[in-house]
């Protein structure tokens, strides 16, 4: 057997840390209860709302989420069952057992088979191949960008709507990079909607091993053991697959383990430090042209260099996430006209009537649903946790970043529905916090997981 690489040394867990507490199961469950309160109060006053009469308008069919009620079982329904099934019974202790580097492998793989599953409950076409083939999807416009750095430098004067060649729903509400992707896909020979799904899925993926990596590499191996399992049945992959955002999540959760991998590296004097600390730098800062509202990442890429104490490894991320502005902005596309464009284009379509009054905190109840209750209850844990420890441990401090930045998207009012999808990037990093949970009880936690994501996707037709 060869021998692993430097990397995956690295990040090799030691001998096992000391267990979780077994206490507070019953406050637990009352904050399970009451995020249940809180999703029932949205779907009650959503479908209030809903009502021919009640002069409101909030356009979503089934609130909180943006769906449609449509009991129904396909031809992945079985596979999901057993993957939820092997991953309850066998991931923790597999997990734990597992060399690192086999762990994240089969990590990977089972969140693959998860995703995939899923989207396949509602068939091939509608589920999986059709999903971004939609007229307000990017592969709509595909075949009319002949010319790209042409379309870079047009790409503002098209973000608008009502004009003559206004980019799509998608297209508009995005920097170019998000559509550059589906562009190169189809440049590589790789067309239509079933290679660009599997792309996103691929990459969305990689959520599931770049998260428990991330928490190894800052000093917490056996938590990132622990919430491996947890990371690959949470109940965002129905959305991940296979919506944009998932590859979204997928790109900069990637571009913060290599942050976190540069950092160590640099620690114990590796090679590898730089070009990490590079590569980070440059999906982190590729990820603000994926959606505007990663910005908001540079909370958590803040936390991972404190936590990883090297500034050198920032200092490359920084000067490589520049360099990917420059070149858009050479290219002719500036973030920031974009971004005050696209908050025009937002009020020109269904946001100007969803009540920021009901999306304010319905928003919140959504994200609940693709997060599950495993992670409210290991939230709850999060937000107890003792403050002496707060500022070393990565588990909290990533968590409460990311609740941070849910907390910003959250109050901008921007996010006006949709954000069982739109937050994945930052429900992603409230996943290291499962690791509080009491190891007792966590294969009921993972159950609940899976049986969230199943609920969802059988008796909920979810669009985007």
């Amino acid at each position: 057997m060869s021998e692993p690489t430097p990397a995956a040394r690295l990040a090799e867990p030691p001998a096992r840390e000391p267990a979780a507490p077994v206490s507070g199961r019953r406050a637990d469950l009352l904050a399970v209860a009451a995020a249940a309160v809180l999703v029932a109060a949205a779907t009650a006053v959503g479908l209030y709302y809903n009502r021919p009469d009640s002069g409101v308008v909030i356009f979503v069919s089934a609130p909180p989420l943006f769906a449609g009620w449509l009991p129904h079982v396909g031809p992945g329904s079985v596979f999901a069952v057993l993957v939820a099934v092997a991953v309850v019974l066998h991931g923790p202790a597999l997990a734990a057992r597992l060399p690192w580097r086999g762990a994240l492998t089969a990590g990977y793989l089972a969140s693959l088979a998860w995703i995939f599953s899923l989207a396949m409950v509602d068939g091939w076409t509608r589920g999986f191949a059709g999903h971004l083939t939609i007229p307000q999807e990017y592969l709509h416009e595909v075949p009319g960008i002949t010319d790209i750095p042409r379309m870079l430098r047009e790409f503002s004067s098209r973000i608008l709507d009502f004009q003559p060649h206004s980019w799509t729903t998608h297209v508009s509400g995005h920097p170019p990079g998000a559509t550059l992707v589906f562009v190169w896909l189809d440049r590589l020979g790789l067309h239509g909607g079933a290679w660009a799904a599997t792309a996103v899925v691929l990459v969305g993926s990689l959520v599931a091993v770049a998260v428990p990596a991330t928490i190894a590499l800052l000093g917490r191996p056996e938590a990132a053991r622990d919430v491996l399992p947890f990371a690959v049945l949470t109940p965002g992959a129905v959305w991940i697959g296979v919506s944009a955002d998932g590859l979204f999540a997928g790109v900069t959760a990637t571009g913060l383990a290599l942050l976190a991998l540069s950092a160590k590296g640099f620690a114990v004097g590796r090679r590898f430090a730089v070009p990490a600390g590079l590569a980070a730098g440059v999906l982190l800062g590729f990820g603000i042209f994926l959606s505007y509202g990663l910005v908001l990442l540079g909370v958590l890429a803040l936390v991972v260099a404190v936590l990883g104490r090297q500034w050198r490894a920032a200092a490359l991320a920084i000067g490589a996430a520049l360099a990917v502005v420059g070149v858009f902005a050479w290219t002719g596309f500036w973030w920031l006209d974009g971004y005050h464009l696209v908050v025009e284009r937002y009020y020109q379509g269904v946001a100007l009537v969803r009540p920021y009054s009901y999306w304010v905190w319905a928003d919140l109840a959504a994200v609940t649903v693709a997060l599950g209750p495993a992670v409210v209850a290991a939230v709850r844990r999060g937000l107890r946790f003792p403050s002496r420890a707060l500022l070393t441990d990565p588990v909290v401090l990533l968590g409460l970043a990311a609740l941070v930045a849910i907390l910003f998207a959250d109050v901008s009012g921007l996010s006006k529905a949709e954000t069982e999808r739109i937050w994945l990037p930052f429900g992603a990093w409230l996943l290291p916090m499962t690791a509080l949970l009491p190891r007792p009880g966590r294969r009921w936690w993972l159950a609940a997981q899976a049986a969230t994501a199943l609920a969802v996707n059988h008796l909920l037709l979810t669009g985007w």
